[in-house]
């Protein structure tokens, strides 16, 4: 396995609320290797992007052979540029979640990570998984 392509989505009804992620993983030919939509818990709609980004790599992480390369792609502007190092971080709790996601980024060196902001209808398969896990619990 060389290269990762990782789909993660995560959001709340209501702001914070209810809320769920997302996720798919394909290997460079496109086939699903992993695919979970849960939901987590109460949280607001960029603390969820963040635990879905998270949940991914530490699934990455928990294989037995790790990709040289993993693309992560998700509709958060705002989740891509931190995790690019262009956006400053203000919120207390979401610096807690960078944090997380960065030291998962040094336990898969050296494998490399980018980050790709995409819009919401080609991440259609993780919002679907994270909706589906919101309609279950009402």
């Amino acid at each position: 396995m060389k290269k990762l392509k990782i789909y993660t989505d995560g959001g709340a009804r209501g702001n914070p609320g209810p809320a769920a992620i997302g996720i798919v993983v394909q290997d460079e030919k496109g086939q699903i290797l992993f695919q979970q939509g849960k939901a987590i818990g109460w949280a607001t709609n960029n603390q969820a992007e963040y635990q879905a980004l998270i949940r991914a790599l530490t699934w990455a992480k928990n294989q037995p052979i790790q990709p040289e390369i993993i693309d992560c792609y998700l509709d958060s502007q705002l989740v891509v540029a931190q995790m690019q190092g262009r956006y400053r971080i203000k919120s207390d709790s979401i610096k807690k979640l960078w944090q997380q996601a960065k030291q998962l980024e040094q336990t898969l060196s050296p494998t490399k990570i980018n980050y790709h902001l995409i819009p919401r209808r080609l991440n259609q398969k993780a919002d679907q998984l994270l909706n589906q896990a919101l309609d279950l619990l009402k």
